[in-house]
C-alpha cells in the first residue's frame, strides 16, 4: 500500500525484454534505504517487487500484464520516474490509499502553466469515468492528486509548485500517456451496491443508513 506522496525521482538505467516480460533497472538513492529484495516500490504508480539491488540502483521484473496495463514498457534509459516505497504501519497517510495497481492508461490532452502552478487535462477510458468525481482523489503516475473538475472524457488536475518540483508531472505534455489508478473506495462501493434487485437495494440501503445513524454520521 502507498500514499501517493512521491519520495524521489529516479532515472531508468535499462529495460531488458525477457520472454513476455522485462527487467527494469532504476537508479535511486532514498528509496533504497532499508529496502531488501522482495520489497515493493511504486514506479510511476505501478507496484513492482524488487528482484535485485546493486550500487545505487534496483531492478524489478515487469510481467506481461504490467507492461500491457501501464506505461512501464515504453521506458528508456534516462527517463525520470516517480518512486515511493510501500508505507509502514504508523506512517502518515498524507495522500490517499494507493495500491499501486494501475487501472489503465490516460492521455494528457492539455497543459496550462501559470505563475502558481500547472493545470493538466487528462482523457481516460470510459470504463474509469464512473469512479472519478470532482474534489475526489486519484493517482496519476503514482501521485496522489485531487480532481479539480470533470471533463466530457476525463478530468483536470492542478499541480502546485511543491508537487511540480518533487515529481515528473512538470515534464508532461499533450499526447503523453500516464498511469491512472482510481480511488479503491469507489470500486468497493460499486461492488457492494450493484447490480442488485430493487428489494435487495432497499434492504441494503436501510442497513447502511442504520449503521451510519449508529455511528453518528447522520
Amino acid at each position: 500500500m502507498f500514499t501517493g506522496l512521491i519520495e524521489e525521482i529516479g532515472l531508468v538505467k535499462s529495460l531488458e525484454t525477457m520472454g513476455t516480460g522485462a527487467t527494469l533497472t532504476v537508479s535511486a538513492a532514498r528509496v533504497l534505504e532499508g529496502t531488501v529484495v522482495g520489497d515493493s516500490i511504486s514506479i510511476d504508480g505501478a507496484c513492482q517487487t524488487v528482484t535485485r539491488l546493486q550500487g545505487g540502483a534496483f531492478s524489478v521484473f515487469c510481467s506481461r500484464v504490467s507492461l500491457q496495463a501501464t506505461t512501464l514498457g515504453s521506458f528508456g534509459p534516462g527517463r525520470k520516474v516517480n518512486l515511493e516505497r510501500a508505507m509502514t504501519p504508523g506512517g502518515r497517510l498524507g495522500g490517499h490509499i494507493v495500491q499501486g495497481h494501475v487501472d489503465d492508461r490516460g492521455t494528457v490532452t492539455a497543459v496550462r502553466r501559470d505563475s502558481e502552478g500547472i493545470g493538466i487535462d487528462i482523457r481516460v477510458p470510459e470504463s474509469l469515468s464512473r469512479y472519478i468525481t470532482a474534489k475526489g482523489s486519484i493517482a496519476v503516475d503514482g501521485i496522489s492528486l485531487t480532481v479539480v473538475s470533470l471533463l466530457p472524457a476525463g478530468f483536470s488536475i492542478y499541480i502546485i509548485p511543491e508537487t511540480a518540483a518533487k515529481t515528473t508531472l512538470y515534464e508532461r505534455k499533450a499526447g503523453d500517456a500516464v498511469n491512472i489508478e482510481v480511488d479503491i473506495l469507489a470500486k468497493y462501493v460499486e461492488r457492494m451496491l450493484g447490480p442488485r434487485s430493487s428489494e435487495e437495494a432497499s434492504s441494503r440501503d436501510d442497513d447502511l443508513k442504520r449503521k451510519l445513524l449508529e455511528g453518528g454520521y447522520l
